[in-house]
């Protein structure tokens, strides 16, 4: 899925897009932008996916529901029908986008919310596909899915272990490249609500499967939090203006925000690191300096022998340390030693 230890991260344009395959295209460049931490000089891998989101209108909503007048700043039509046929992007729509965004070098992950929307599969093969969580019970949908055998994402916004189950124990059957994703289906999700340590349960829980955090709160700290935690995929809203229309683009990242997101995520990686103690070379030079050795409190003539009341520590770091101080208290100065400085094994006999 990933270079080792690196987070497969997934920008969901979803329908962000607005119903434009150049703002969609717009989206992708954004996410395609150099990932630079200018203090270390360092070029950090970017977002590896990007994911978009078919419906089949036939398959959607009631008629009723569909019918129903859909009065919101958001709306792009006078009703909930019109409204989201004004956001769907057509099968070849898709498909040019898919293109797109492999010739930048992201995945491409598709929620498919309808048997329907398979039709697509006749024009490209999405790198993983995606069930959105109010469709991990639709276990039709799902078994329609996994019989393609393409990489599958569950996510858990609106599920408790036996939905869950349930939903696993369908896609099981043809592959296990699964993966689960915990997730909050509260737009934008309040803190109090986001559960983190749902991550830890999935990973006891799910050892077979692929665990990772589909983020739906406000900023970049929960799923820099999430990764900390283990989490192998992370999934965030992005879109070009928060301030467009639509009821997502608040709740997502901007440029500025994917780019901070990014950023601190694959710095984090970077920080793992060993899990053991140890003096990591690097920081030979500020040991040296900062830490204390064993040094006089007064004058020592040559001759004089050293007390334990004549010494007190001070830094450089490169003299005895307190642990060594027999090799000090008892010895005779080889020459004079002047006060408030380190003693090095040649001032002592």
């Amino acid at each position: 899925m990933q270079n080792k230890g690196q987070t497969y991260i997934i920008g969901e344009v979803g329908q962000n897009h607005n119903g434009s395959v150049d703002i969609a295209k717009r989206i992708i460049d954004m996410v395609a932008k150099d990932i630079h931490e200018p203090l270390f000089d360092l070029h950090l891998p970017k977002m590896n996916a990007v994911k978009f989101t078919r419906r089949d209108l036939k398959e959607e909503l009631s008629q009723s529901q569909m019918d129903k007048a859909y009065d919101s700043p958001h709306s792009f039509g006078k009703t909930y029908g019109e409204h989201r046929a004004a956001l769907e992007l057509n099968d070849e729509q898709h498909f040019e986008l898919y293109t797109y965004a492999k010739s930048l070098g992201f995945d491409f992950v598709e929620t498919l919310c309808a048997i329907g929307c398979l039709s697509m599969l006749k024009l490209f093969k999405p790198d993983r596909l995606k069930v959105a969580s109010r469709d991990l019970t639709n276990l039709p949908l799902l078994e329609v899915l996994a019989e393609t055998k393409i990489p599958i994402i569950l996510s858990t916004g609106m599920a408790g272990k036996k939905e869950l189950d349930e939903a696993l124990a369908v896609v099981a059957k043809h592959h296990s490249n699964i993966t689960i994703l915990h997730c909050v289906s509260q737009y934008p999700t309040h803190p109090q609500n986001a559960n983190l340590n749902t991550i830890k349960y999935l990973q006891e829980n799910y050892p077979a499967y692929t665990i990772g955090y589909s983020d739906h709160t406000i900023g970049i700290s929960a799923p820099i939090a999430a990764v900390a935690m283990g989490a192998k995929v992370i999934e965030k809203h992005i879109t070009l203006d928060r301030t467009m229309k639509g009821t997502d683009q608040a709740g997502s990242l901007g440029a500025d925000g994917v780019q901070r997101m990014m950023r601190d995520i694959r710095l984090l990686e970077m920080s793992f690191g060993k899990k053991e103690i140890f003096i990591d070379p690097t920081v030979m030079s500020s040991r040296t300096k900062l830490e204390r050795s064993i040094a006089t409190r007064r004058l020592i003539k040559k001759d004089e022998i050293i007390k334990l009341e004549d010494v007190h520590m001070l830094s450089p770091g490169d003299g005895f340390k307190w642990v060594d101080r027999d090799k000090v208290i008892g010895a005779k100065a080889l020459r004079d030693l002047t006060k408030d400085e380190v003693i090095y094994g040649s001032d002592i006999e």
